[in-house]
This record gives C-alpha cells, structure tokens and sequence, in this order.
C-alpha cells in the first residue's frame, strides 16, 4: 500500500486497477493537511466496475502510521462433482496418475471455502470489512456459480481447466480478488476434505 505523507502533510493516492493484477499507483502530495484530518485516515471512496477500481485514499502520516492491521476470515461452504483429468494424457495414464480421482462418473466433495482479508481497523465502525458483505460478493461470485454443480461441466471460471484443488483456488482466486477490491485479499485456504486443504496467496 502506498506510505502516507511526511509530518501534517497528507498523501492523495490514485489507484488505477487494469484487469485483474496490474495497478498504477500515482501520489499527489497535497498541502499541509487540515486539523481535522490530523490523527485520522480516510478511506475509500471507489469508482466503476467490471475490474476498473479507481480508488482515492486521503490519509495523514500521523492517523495511518498508528493504525492496527489485521486479518479477518469468512468461512463459506458447498458441495460439487469432477473428475481430475488430464485430456492430453492416455486414459491408462490418467488412470496411474490419478486414481480414483480419475472416476468417468465423477465424484464429489463437501468443500469449505475460506476467505481472508487484510486491512487497518477502520475507527467508526472497528471492522476492517463488514463480513456479511464479504460473504455476499464470495455467495455471488463463487458459491452461486459451484454448489451442487460439476467443475468439470458447470463451472464457468473452470472451464478447460484440470479441477484439481489447486487449480480450482488458483481459478477463484482470479474471480473474487477484483471483485473484493478494493478490499485487499491475502488468503484463500480450501478444504476438500477434513484432511486435505490448498492454501494460496495469489502469488
């Protein structure tokens, strides 16, 4: 996240969001900063949609350098069918590599999602987000389109793409990191079993 400004001066800060990763970031350095805005942070105020975020933060150095940063999770569950599968393979080789997994009938999991999300503690309302709208935009934009679906026949974010776990959270990620922004997603963990979960940190 861009540093604030030196002293009582304050740091305007442009965000430009092109698709889903690449950010321009222009600071403007602004004026000495009024009394008021002294001790305080101001975030956010969004524009646009359909990946383009244009997001302005007005901050003072002295507000946001005493800030707590913390993390907060939203936990989502849903139940759906694949068949790990590899079509440039054999079906003799999809049958070592994979297992059971490799099922032509399919087989299914009851997956749970969580959602992990970074930020200072806003002062008004002591949330970093509100998590019930959290688990709203992850419902829409995720559940909705999985739950008692197939990844391999239903899903659109999977289309074309091997479902395994690792591949599915990776898919996820590029869904719902935009569309939480500009909330600042660090961390989708999903089970596929109560023994067997994926982390991954968009990396």
């Amino acid at each position: 996240m861009p540093q604030c400004g030196e002293g009582g001066s304050a740091v305007r800060v442009s965000i430009l969001s092109f698709g889903l990763q690449d950010h321009l970031f222009v600071p403007v350095i602004v004026a000495a900063a009024p009394s008021q805005w002294r001790g305080r942070c101001f975030f956010t105020r969004s524009l646009g949609s359909f990946g383009w975020v244009l997001q302005e933060l007005l901050s003072s150095f002295d507000g946001c350098r005493g800030m707590p940063i913390v993390t907060v999770t939203r936990r989502l569950r849903f139940n759906a069918a694949h068949r790990v599968h590899n079509p440039a393979l054999s079906d003799e080789e999809n049958r070592r590599l994979f297992g059971k997994c490799n099922n032509p009938n399919w087989h299914g999991h009851n997956y749970e999602l969580e959602v992990s999300v970074r930020g200072p503690v806003n002062e008004t309302t002591g949330y970093v987000i509100d998590l019930g709208q959290l688990r709203d935009v992850v419902e829409r934009e995720v559940i909705d389109q999985t739950d008692h679906r197939n990844f391999n026949l239903d899903v659109p974010y999977m289309a074309g793409i091997n479902p395994t776990t690792e591949n599915i959270i990776v898919q996820m990620w590029k869904v719902l990191a935009p569309a939480i922004a500009p909330a600042q997603l660090v961390r989708l963990r999903l089970w596929e079993t109560e023994n067997n979960y994926v982390d991954y940190e968009g990396e």
